[in-house]
């Protein structure tokens, strides 16, 4: 996570918000943003490094590494896992590729990572996110200069994992794909209340859909770890679902919504509650794009 945080508070004015808008309806009091010499490779390597801290994991043992991102190192060629690679010093004998993908990236990463490890016979991979909204932000849009920040994450993948997984279920509607769009400015643009209102008739219906296909109710869930679109989304999710609020970790508040990862962040922070025996993973957004599914503590 970059040290460089914009105060929301700081820019009430200038954006015509109230100090109950900032903490109730967006929930993000600040934003992370990365140093304009930084590149998405870079802030994969501060996670890489977090990650070695943790444990003893060595780069020559990977076997593969995937980056999600849509916001890449320069002009994305060649692709930010390449650079990365370089970067790591990692073995060559292994498979590196980027995903493109936004905030439903880490799920369907997840699943991407797992039957590519599977398929090859792969026993340790990496899955990053990565995605610097900085890059494309007009800083003097409300919409979307208040919500999203920098940050990246890794996952490490074994055949011994704390959590394994359950099934997945996907969705997509590309005929809402100017929701949240990059146009010819270079700028992101937000369709706010349409990503809102597709956000709470479409994802409940769906975790409902992924909770059934595994056979679980919802009361039997410990975490529901939902992207961090705004804290109204998230509670919106929840209130629709009808589970209790607090289920539904809103840990974002002092950096913001970091696309792909901000799911692997709330993750990172649960990841050594031992209360949280199942949890929900549901990322959704740019697309637009939606996937779900369960993870079961094993350790």
């Amino acid at each position: 996570m970059p040290d460089v945080r914009t105060s929301n508070f700081d820019r009430m004015d200038k954006f015509g918000m109230t100090a109950s808008f900032v903490r109730d309806k967006i929930g993000f009091t600040q934003v992370a943003q990365k140093y304009p010499d930084q590149e998405t490779s870079d802030l994969c390597v501060k996670a890489w490094e977090n990650l070695q801290e943790q444990g003893q994991i060595s780069a020559d043992e990977i076997e593969c590494m995937i980056v999600c991102t849509q916001n890449p190192d320069g002009h994305g060629l060649p692709h930010t896992s390449a650079i990365l690679h370089e970067k790591l010093s990692i073995s060559q004998n292994c498979a590196v590729f980027d995903i493109s993908l936004g905030c439903s990236g880490y799920v369907y990463g997840l699943s991407v990572i797992k039957s590519f490890m599977e398929a090859n016979g792969f026993c340790k991979g990496l899955l990053f996110t990565a995605d610097p909204y900085s890059k494309v932000i007009d800083h003097d849009d409300k919409k979307t200069a208040t919500l999203f920040g920098d940050g990246a994450t890794v996952t490490l993948l074994t055949e011994d994992p704390v959590f394994d997984f359950g099934k997945f279920v996907f969705g997509s509607d590309g005929s809402k794909k100017e929701g949240i769009i990059v146009r010819g400015d270079g700028h992101v643009h937000m369709n706010g209340r349409a990503v809102f209102t597709f956000t709470v008739r479409v994802i409940p219906d769906s975790i409902r859909k992924m909770l059934e296909k595994n056979g679980i109710t919802p009361g039997k869930i410990d975490r529901f770890l939902l992207h961090q679109g705004s804290l109204h989304i998230v509670n919106a999710i929840a209130d629709t679902l009808g589970v209790p609020r607090e289920k539904c970790p809103f840990n974002s508040a002092e950096f913001g919504n970091t696309v792909s990862s901000s799911v692997p962040m709330i993750l990172a922070e649960e990841f050594n509650n031992q209360e949280m025996k199942v949890a929900v993973l549901a990322g959704f957004g740019v697309g637009l794009s939606w996937a779900s599914t369960l993870i079961f503590r094993k350790i």
